[in-house]
């Protein structure tokens, strides 16, 4: 189907029901997703003009819910992907070149004859799309090529994990055309990990392509990274009457690379203390008698990670199955109880080179103030700088909402919904 077919098909409802369930119903975001994919298409075919086959590939952004910084110690996470997405419009073929226009960056134009790492190209898009051709290459898939233009939603710097949305599309597009969707949602997350750990440079865990690969709410443990276990839930917080806020503080993330390596360097260094690789082998009963010894080895505050992460790992199940009983009051209270451990014990609101600085604190005192007792609200994601996560009563909503937009900037407050289905095709 060319680009002026899928146009009409659009603005003529055809995809109305698609937009419905990966964005929600109202009238409103049916015409701004039906805008939004138009202009996209329109722009695809004025940058390749000469391609007739198209097709439309979307791919979510992810909300982490339980589980802060436990994944990177082989612990549990509890997290869901979300209606904010990036997505492709492409055309595939065998020219063997990727030629990919993302709105708002230049052009990245990548040879299927080059495949191996590029230092000068670490840290750029054309990264990610080298490393994700090279890990589905040594798989065996041919790949032929493939023209493509994406605009995202997912905005960079969210804390809603942009770089894994565009990740899983890639892959999603690659393994449906040239793999007979034969890889599959666990799989494309890892080749989309492999390519910002070795392609991009980025140390990351596994949890935010996986998320935004398989879709929906998902329990991830992450005790065997290799054999991942992963058990999706069913919930819907709407009918629930509550509504999921993430809000942008802008808080700056120069010079937070120290902070944040701090974290699993810290936790580490107490599991090493047992003889072990990392939090998760080492028996809690034994990490709390053995708190005096820790301190003359460890930091006081890398004691205190490490207790946070024993509580916050239990909490992330504890979360799952309040979900699966349908118990939201047992939700929120964890919600908070994540949000005070990370508060005190993991540490991660602000960065203590700028203690001045502290838009996630603020973000969540005035939360609590606006909420007065109801719902949740926690740091959300690394932490340090960037966004605050609330649980609001739906009828607050856009109070909430409002307030938020008040302290940092309109747009700053995003009102999500979960999304059902991760990478997926939407033509």
């Amino acid at each position: 189907m060319n680009t002026r077919e899928l146009i009409e098909k659009i603005n003529g409802g055809a995809f109305d029901e698609k937009f419905a369930y990966l964005y929600g119903s109202a009238d409103t975001v049916t015409e701004y997703q039906r805008g939004r994919y138009t202009e996209a298409l329109e722009q695809f075919s004025q940058l390749f003009p000469n391609r007739d086959d198209v097709r439309i590939f979307s791919a979510p952004g992810r909300t982490e819910i339980g589980g802060n910084h436990t994944d990177h110690q082989h612990g549990c996470v509890f997290a869901a992907a979300v209606d904010l997405d990036v997505i492709a419009v492409v055309s595939f073929h065998s020219d063997g070149m990727i030629r990919l226009k993302s709105k708002g960056y230049p052009q990245d134009d990548v040879s299927l004859s080059d495949l191996e790492v590029r230092p000068e190209e670490s840290g750029r898009s054309s990264s990610i799309i080298r490393g994700i051709a090279r890990k589905f290459s040594d798989m065996g898939v041919q790949i032929g090529g493939f023209d493509a233009y994406t605009t995202s939603d997912v905005l960079s710097g969210s804390g809603l994990s942009s770089s894994a949305a565009f990740e899983v599309l890639l892959g999603t597009m690659i393994d449906a055309q040239y793999n007979a969707k034969n890889a599959g949602a666990v799989e494309i997350a890892k080749i989309g990990q492999y390519a910002e750990n070795v392609y991009f440079g980025k140390a990351s865990g596994l949890m935010d392509q996986t998320v935004s690969s398989v879709g929906g709410l998902v329990f991830i443990d992450f005790l065997d990274p290799g054999n991942i276990s992963i058990e999706t839930c069913a919930f819907d917080f709407e009918k629930a009457g509550y509504t999921l806020c993430v809000t942008d503080t802008k808080g700056s993330h120069a010079d937070l690379t120290d902070d944040y390596v701090a974290v699993p360097e810290e936790m580490k260094k107490v599991a090493e203390y047992f003889g072990k690789s990392y939090l998760r082998e080492v028996d809690e009963a034994e990490f709390y008698a053995a708190v005096p010894k820790l301190r003359e080895t460890c930091t006081d505050r890398a004691v205190l990670r490490a207790a946070h992460f024993f509580g916050e790992n239990k909490r992330a199940a504890s979360e799952a199955d309040a979900i699966r009983g349908q118990d939201i009051k047992r939700f929120l209270e964890l919600v908070r109880e994540s949000g005070e451990s990370s508060a005190n014990y993991l540490q991660n609101l602000y960065s203590c080179k700028k203690p001045a600085a502290q838009e996630i604190p603020l973000a969540i005192m005035m939360s609590k103030r606006f909420l007065n007792g109801n719902g949740a609200v926690r740091v959300h994601g690394g932490g340090f700088a960037g966004t605050v996560q609330a649980f609001v009563p739906t009828e607050l909503s856009d109070g909430y909402a409002a307030e938020m937009n008040r302290i940092y900037g309109e747009g700053s407050c995003h009102i999500l919904r979960i999304r059902p289905v991760g990478g997926t095709e939407i033509t």
